[in-house]
Formats: structure tokens, C-alpha cells, sequence
């Protein structure tokens, strides 16, 4: 073995040192201070978040702020895990005795059929953004492990949440100050699990029909009939409305990389000009379609309020008290600005 290629020098007089050469372009991490570094200790508990990519994510910073706010113990971590290795990695989290997870692309369809038992929010609206562990307490009866002094030793077993729906309409309530959709066109952009979640859980709004567009015609369709099924009063329609609308919802990844396209057509919005576009990215905060969006006059925003809601829910979930919602949504602005 060539110990110069392994970063292994031989120096004179002083036997081999370590050395290593970091690769082009990777950025190098400025040191950590004592007192961070002594804040993780043996008894220190964890969360994360699992997505593919992942370093766009913002749950870190406001989750941790909330755990501080807490006084808990506790840690919040980000992983890039690819989907084919998502089941070993949540039956490695399990294993581990992580307190709880939350899913983001392209994850939270393909967890379904990898988590123990799915909460009702869950299978309602068809995917998972958050995971909770549980073992039996002293009455036998299934609690997050989050709430145990320490580790559980005994059998534990994952829980399916799905916060991410009812965080969407809270996010639009809040962003736009309007209570509800019913009677409103909405045009849905994606039909992944977040999208999913978003159509059938503005499909219980009543709106006066939901237009749904997606790359792969194929899952729109398949999206189309679940709601129908499940709300036969709700007119679907596939494709792009004839018409303006009221509300444009982006529920695809396009706008997180800056030479994305424009998740619809520009000319339609153009043209359209609907009155309400929500884009559930965050970062940047201000995509290439809200850009778009705002000169064509439409009132617009972006996901952040959606994460916060979503997140903050995960985190009584795992917890079982009240998470500390104004610490943690200014933790993600500032986060989101810096």
C-alpha cells in the first residue's frame, strides 16, 4: 500500500502522522466551540430528518431551537439517504433509539409500507412526513419513546404520521388571510406524497373543482381517482384549467436548484393570473415561479410557513407537550435570511 496516497507521512525521527488532504471544492468545517462540543454528551437523544438531497433543509435549525426552548436533551440531525436504502436506514434509527424522524423528498410515499402502524392522518391522506417510536409503558400501553426518562429497553415499534396537510392549509390561512377554499379553483403542480396529501386535504375544503398537472400523466391519474373516490362532490379535472383560478399550488421540487424551470407554463400564468401562488419551497425563498408570480400580479409565498407548521406538530408528537412555535419560526427566518 502506498502510505503516501492514504494520507499516512512518514516523518524523521517521529514515526507516522496522520495527514489529510480535503478534495477540491468540499468547503471546511470551522471549529466547533468547547461549550458546543460538551453539550453532547453519553445521555444525549436523537432526531433527524431523511431526505434525498437534503442540505437545503432548514429542520435543523428550528428544530434544535425548539429542544433548547424545551430544556431537552435532545439533538436534531439531517441525513442524505438514498431511497433505495431508506428501510435499513429507519430500522437503523429504530435500533439506535431515536426518538422520532420526519420525511421529506422523495420519501414519504415509500414509507407507507415500511413503518409499523400508520396513524389515521397517515392513511387519510395516503404518505408520511413524520415517524414517531414507541414502546409499552408501565400500564402496557403504547407511548412515543420521547416521553420515557430514558432509552426503552423493551420492543419498539415506528408510528406513521402525516403533518404535512393540515400544516399546508394552517401555512395558507396564515399567508394569504383566508380562512378557508371552499368554492375556489385550485391548480395542484405534482403529484408526489406531498402533493397527495395537499389535494385530498383541500379536496375536504369543498373547493369548486381541482385541476391537477404532473409530469407523469400516470399519477395524476392515479391521484384523480383517490379523490374521487373519497370525495365523489369534488370535481377533478387533469391538466390546466381553461380558465384563471384562484390558487396555484407548487407541490414539486422545481425551484430548488436556481437553473430549474418554471414548475408550469409561464404563459399561462401570464395570461391566467391567478389570484393566490404558494410554492412549498422554501430556499430559496423566493423561486423562480414566485418571481414569476409577482409580476403578473398575483399575491404570492412560499413553504416556510408549511415547514414550521409541520415541523412544530412533529415535535409534540414526539415530546407530548407544546412546542414553542414563535422560538422555532424565528429560528427558521433567521435560518431562511442568513
Amino acid at each position: 500500500m502506498d502510505r503516501a496516497a492514504c494520507g499516512i507521512l512518514p516523518q524523521a525521527g517521529q514515526g507516522l502522522t496522520l495527514a489529510f488532504e480535503l478534495p477540491p471544492g468540499l468547503p471546511y468545517n470551522e471549529p466547533v466551540s468547547n461549550d458546543a462540543n460538551d453539550s453532547v454528551n453519553a445521555s444525549t437523544r436523537y432526531c433527524a430528518v431523511f431526505g434525498h438531497p437534503i442540505r437545503h433543509s432548514a429542520s435543523p435549525a428550528m428544530q434544535n431551537a425548539g429542544l433548547a426552548a424545551l430544556g431537552l436533551n435532545w439533538r436534531y440531525l439531517a441525513f442524505d439517504v438514498h431511497p433505495d436504502h431508506l428501510r435499513p436506514a429507519l430500522e437503523g434509527a429504530r435500533r439506535m433509539g431515536f426518538i422520532g424522524l420526519n420525511l421529506t423528498v422523495p420519501h414519504k410515499l415509500l414509507a407507507l409500507d415500511m413503518v409499523d402502524v400508520l396513524d389515521g392522518q397517515a392513511g387519510a391522506w395516503g404518505a408520511v412526513n413524520t415517524i414517531g417510536f414507541e414502546a409499552r409503558g408501565p400500564s402496557g400501553q403504547w407511548a412515543p419513546v420521547g416521553t420515557f426518562d430514558t432509552p426503552p429497553r423493551g420492543e419498539v415499534r415506528s408510528r406513521g404520521f402525516n403533518t404535512d396537510a393540515d400544516a399546508l392549509v394552517q401555512a395558507l390561512k396564515e399567508a394569504f388571510d383566508r380562512p378557508g377554499w371552499r368554492g375556489a379553483a385550485v391548480l395542484l403542480l405534482g403529484a408526489g406524497g406531498v402533493a397527495r396529501a395537499a389535494a385530498l386535504r383541500l379536496a375536504r375544503e369543498e373547493p369548486s373543482a381541482l385541476y391537477l398537472v404532473n409530469r407523469t400523466q400516470g399519477r395524476a391519474s392515479e391521484l384523480a381517482a383517490v379523490i374521487a373516490n373519497r370525495c365523489p362532490g369534488v370535481r377533478v379535472v387533469l391538466g390546466y384549467p381553461p380558465a384563471s383560478v384562484d390558487l396555484v399550488i407548487n407541490a414539486t421540487s422545481l425551484g430548488l436548484r436556481p437553473a430549474d424551470p418554471l414548475p408550469l407554463d409561464p404563459q399561462w400564468l401570464q395570461t391566467r393570473r391567478p389570484q393566490f401562488v404558494f410554492d412549498m419551497n422554501y430556499r430559496p425563498m423566493e423561486t423562480g415561479l414566485l418571481r414569476a408570480a409577482r409580476a403578473a400580479g398575483c399575491r404570492a409565498a412560499n413553504g416556510a410557513g408549511m415547514l414550521l407548521h409541520q415541523g412544530t406538530r412533529a415535535l409534540e408528537l414526539w415530546t407530548g407537550r407544546p412546542a414553542p412555535v414563535e422560538v422555532m419560526r424565528a429560528a427558521l427566518e433567521k435560518n431562511l435570511n442568513e
